[in-house]
């Protein structure tokens, strides 16, 4: 199994600069790139990849994508003087050529291919190529927006030639709608694009009609080109997870990628002069980890925009110690997308709602007046929101920025624990797991009984509690962040589970979400808000308190097993980011309603919560179930889904019930426009 990281960067990317003064190319400066590296070595993760050399794209590479005249117009400006290179960048909107300019593009495509080539072999399982000028606003036959070659769009039609790939999943989620991707897929139903961007109803640049939410694709590709725009600024961290909670993930789960590609622009990163968003750099680590589930992993992530050096260098690291496997960090902010984001949600999800089965249930009859709702939300969300990160964006004071990022990176880079994963070593023999799961010692009845000290006798007598002795060591290594994440067998999950969420609260935690799959025969009490406990289960359960920290789910998993991924993207994960708990409790007891597949999806996803701090407890020792979520554990990714099939319409009629009945408490869920939303 392919493993590692690779890392393309070649200080010849930055020769490529601007010779003459021009406000609008000014931003796009060499130490894009060099900042970039160097704040990747200050966090020693550049020792940590695997070093891939960049080459030149060739010129049959590049025409895969761009028309003979664009290759040689570009070719002839490696002998040009200043004068005659300003003349011939005046053809192109926001571009610059320098002598090197071209060399320097030939090395951006080549670093792309390299990185494909690295992951489709089998070398390593990721990566991340540094590479300038950018690419994913380049057309066929015109540089455009820094971009003279398209990159991820040369990439993308490589993988098909060359290793037969029939589906590819490009990403752009930098600040702009990367318009020459789009043009270039528009009529190709192999390859899924999608882009947030800002738009403000066609005000920002490149200001195109089809940049908007109602362009999907022309012909055979309809349905495979996804805008998202954003027409205000100030979006932050809960805007860009609902983005993916909403559109994208339901999306690329029922696609099912055989590759995944990003363009990677940190221009939609707080302190950005472009993008004047707010989402900050460990929202980058989230999206990162999501996408790490699809395509077994194979995930290439190739640089586009970013012109705050401090925000694209964080936002890079962020990045990049996901893809090594660190663990997620906690993500900041009040998890609530603002009104203008929601609208452009249900936007998309209104206009792609014919192409797509997930959405095929879904109700989108109250956008008909849309025209109407769109004008006066236009002028509702004028201003931006009045977050004090936005404050510090929209003063746009560079050495501010910098200030809040050098205390934020502190506050959310904690010291990785010594083990990453582990299980007791009297459960099975140590061949059972995964390589990377530590085994530790189980804990003797001494030590037991001086650690919970009569504090559970309501519970359980103290000889049942003397058997929970390998959940205890697991749990209490995980609270002393000594482990990030263990997996420990139980006869009694649902005691074990119960015993877990008092004993964490015990020990000074807040917040701590358990997820019970199977019949959860003791519910414990959750009245005062530092539990929250979601029970997947096949048939209701008897519910004594309507409290909004114990939720009921009935799901029955299909006998394909490919359609929980629904209720884990509709409901599940955006309650559980809601909550942010400091620990996460995944249960699984008798009579479970789910197959092996969506147990370790559900276990794969909420790694990104909670630092990946993540105890997982199972009644049933089956031994596949086992291997799977200790692989889920240690950062493998999810195994295919297979062919999609939808949910049925009862089951999407009861995650809009659940959706409709919490969103006022859990605002990660709303995904439409209703009257009663009046946030910002």
């Amino acid at each position: 199994m392919a493993s590692g990281t690779a890392l393309i960067y070649d200080e010849e990317m930055t020769t490529h600069k601007l010779l003459w003064s021009d406000p609008i190319c000014d931003i796009e400066v060499p130490e894009r790139l060099s900042s970039s590296y160097e704040q990747l070595r200050s966090y020693h993760l550049v020792e940590r990849c695997v070093p891939v050399p960049a080459r030149e794209g060739s010129e049959e590479e590049i025409l895969l994508v761009h028309s003979l005249e664009h290759l040689e117009v570009a070719k002839s400006t490696q002998t040009m003087n200043e004068e005659e290179l300003k003349r011939v960048s005046k053809n192109y909107d926001a571009f610059f050529f320098h002598p090197s300019t071209y060399r320097c593009a030939r090395l951006a495509v080549g670093a792309a291919l390299q990185l494909v080539d690295a992951v489709m072999a089998g070398k390593v399982h990721n990566g991340m190529a540094l590479v300038r000028p950018p690419g994913h606003h380049s057309q066929r036959n015109a540089a455009n927006g820094f971009c003279l070659f398209n990159n991820v769009a040369i990439a993308a039609e490589y993988a098909k030639l060359k290793y037969g790939l029939q589906r590819i999943l490009i990403v752009d989620w930098d600040v702009h709608h990367g318009q020459g991707t789009q043009y270039i897929f528009e009529e190709d139903p192999s390859v899924l694009y999608f882009s947030w961007h800002r738009y403000e109803h066609q005000e920002f640049w490149p200001s195109l009609r089809e940049s908007d939410y109602d362009a999907v694709g022309l012909g055979k590709g309809k349905g495979f080109n996804v805008n998202l725009p954003w027409n205000k600024v100030g979006m932050g961290n809960s805007d860009y997870l609902a983005a993916f909670f909403h559109v994208l993930l339901p999306m690329a789960f029922e696609f099912d990628p055989e590759l995944v590609i990003v363009s990677s622009g940190y221009d939609s990163g707080i302190g950005d002069p472009e993008g004047q968003m707010n989402a900050t750099p460990e929202v980058f680590a989230h999206l990162t980890h999501f996408l790490m589930q699809l395509a077994n992993g194979k995930l290439c992530v190739i640089l586009e925009g970013g012109y705050h050096l401090k925000s694209l260098g964080e936002s890079v690291c962020m990045t990049v110690k996901t893809l090594l496997g660190d663990p997620v960090p906690q993500i900041t902010g009040e998890m609530a997308p603002c009104l203008s984001a929601v609208e452009s949600i249900q936007n998309v999800r209104a206009a792609h709602k014919p192409y797509w089965k997930w959405l095929a249930y879904e109700d989108t009859s109250f956008l008909q007046n849309l025209s109407t709702k769109s004008h006066l939300l236009k002028k509702a969300n004028s201003n931006p929101s009045t977050e004090d990160e936005s404050q510090i964006t929209n003063n746009n004071n560079t050495v501010k920025v910098e200030r809040f990022l050098e205390l934020h990176m502190k506050n959310i880079l904690l010291p990785m624990p010594p083990i990453k994963t582990a299980a007791t070593g009297s459960e099975v023999s140590e061949h059972f797991f995964p390589e990377h799961v530590q085994l530790v010692k189980e804990m003797d009845k001494t030590e037991i009984k001086a650690l919970v000290s009569g504090f559970y006798a309501d519970l359980v007598k103290e000889e049942t509690l003397l058997s929970l002795g390998s959940m205890f060591v697991i749990l209490d290594k995980i609270l002393k962040k000594e482990v990030c994440n263990g997996i420990a067998a139980s006869p009694t999950a649902a005691l074990s589970a119960a015993v877990a969420l008092r004993h964490s609260v015990r020990f000074g935690l807040q917040r701590v979400l358990c997820v019970f799959v199977g019949d959860m025969q003791m519910i414990p009490n959750t009245e005062d808000g530092k539990m929250l406990v979601i029970n997947i289960c096949e048939k209701e359960q008897s519910r004594k308190t309507s409290c909004k920290h114990y939720i009921s789910l009935n799901w029955k998993e299909d006998a394909e097993g490919n359609d929980f991924f629904s209720a884990v993207l509709g409901f599940i994960l955006p309650v559980a980011y809601s909550y942010q708990p400091n620990l996460t409790v995944i249960a699984v007891g008798p009579n479970r309603s789910l197959g092996i597949s969506g147990i370790s999806l559900l276990v794969a996803l909420l790694r990104g919560l909670a630092e990946s701090r993540i105890f997982a407890v199972i009644e049933d020792t089956e031994i596949s179930l086992m291997q799977s979520i200790a692989k889920a554990l240690v950062g493998a990714s999810t195994p295919p889904f297979g062919i999609y099939v939808p949910p049925t319409q009862e089951k999407v009629n009861k995650i809009k019930a659940l959706r409709d009945q919490f969103q006022q408490e859990w605002k990660m869920l709303q995904c439409s426009v209703k009257d009663g939303i009046s946030r910002n």
